[in-house]
């Protein structure tokens, strides 16, 4: 028997954008939640994912389906401050909450907190999460809208004693080494 799922790590967000209201895993409990993770100077966000999250909220029922952003930035840090993404999120009319990663508060460590304790590769990411609040898939890079429409889909069918018992999909992994933004994604 597989090891029973563990339940998604909180956000540590510095601030919440396009919402009134912190979002919070626990509030979203019940609701099949996707998340992405994206800097606004990644063109592999910018070209894939940033229209993807617009897509997956407009085609999916929101009482059914969450779709949040992190932005979570590992470099160029004075480049993108809140007031430049407010202006990102308005050109690209991303309507969804939209949170910004707490820095890690170390000039030798940038990865932000958020970043660290999912262990992003960069971004891209997208994160899907159960209704019950547990970590269903993490992918580094671009995923094809057919593949992810579809696990949302599989997500929202599936009964709540279904996801008991089954094991979170390991994170693919991409080589690091380089540090170069490519049109797919900006890896650490």
């Amino acid at each position: 028997m597989a090891p029973a799922l563990r339940a998604a790590p909180e956000f540590e967000i510095q601030k919440w954008l396009n919402t009134d209201q912190p979002c919070t895993l626990e509030a979203l409990r019940g609701k099949v939640v996707v998340v992405y993770a994206f800097q606004m100077l990644c063109p592999g966000c910018v070209e894939h994912s940033v229209p993807q999250a617009r897509k997956v909220r407009a085609l999916f029922p929101a009482e059914d389906v969450a779709v949040l952003g992190l932005h979570t930035v590992f470099e160029h840090h004075e480049a993108m401050g809140e007031i430049a993404l407010k202006a990102f999120l308005h050109e690209y009319r991303l309507d969804f909450p939209v949170g910004i990663d707490e820095p890690s508060g170390d000039s030798l460590d940038p990865v932000p907190k958020t970043m660290r304790r999912y262990n992003l590769q960069g971004t891209p990411t997208t994160l899907m999460i159960d209704r019950q609040g547990r970590l269903r898939k993490q992918k580094f890079g671009h995923e094809q809208d057919m593949v992810l429409g579809a696990e949302i889909m599989a997500l929202m069918r599936e009964a709540p004693e279904e996801s008991l018992g089954q094991q979170a999909p390991p994170e693919e992994k991409t080589p690091a080494d380089t540090h170069h933004c490519s049109d797919e994604s900006c890896p650490l």
